[in-house]
């Protein structure tokens, strides 16, 4: 294809994967924070915040729906930007990654509607889904630096 240079994509992929990255830190410090202050029936812990508990809840809610959009972002940008430059997908083990992450995110996310329905199976889920999350952001982290090296002069 004769189209032109998709370097702009790939600096808002860039930015797009470093705040999904600072989004899964903040999500796992608030949850952890979440998890201390339920389990220790002490309020106070939350109360740096203004809400307090309930504050502390939807700061998490809020950084977990931006990070869905961020994912979800790049996978756009990764189809966009691939089909784009080679015509075709499934040029690296970059693909399986970004594809395992996208569900994962979607998996973590449909758990923590359920949280909050009171069923009880879906907080392990939700943790369960975001350890194994962790391991496949280094995935795609490492399968991605491979690709952007393809991309670099």
């Amino acid at each position: 294809m004769d189209l032109p240079s998709f370097i702009w994509l790939w600096k808002i992929a860039a930015w797009s994967m470093g705040l999904s990255l600072l989004a899964y830190f903040l999500l796992a410090v608030t949850g952890i924070w979440m998890f201390r202050t339920r389990a220790s029936g002490n309020p106070s812990l939350a109360a740096l915040l203004p809400g307090g508990y309930s504050g502390l809840r939807i700061l998490h809610y809020v950084m977990g729906v931006t990070m869905v959009a961020l994912v979800i972002l790049l996978l756009a940008i990764g189809i966009v930007g691939t089909l784009g430059e080679y015509g075709s997908l499934g040029h690296s083990q970059h693909l399986g990654a970004g594809l395992t992450t996208v569900v994962l995110v979607l998996v973590s996310a449909g758990s923590a509607i359920s949280i909050r329905t009171g069923w009880v199976w879906a907080r392990r889920i939700h943790v369960s889904t975001n350890i194994a999350l962790f391991l496949v952001f280094v995935w795609v982290s490492l399968s991605g630096w491979s690709v952007v090296q393809k991309y670099l002069p």
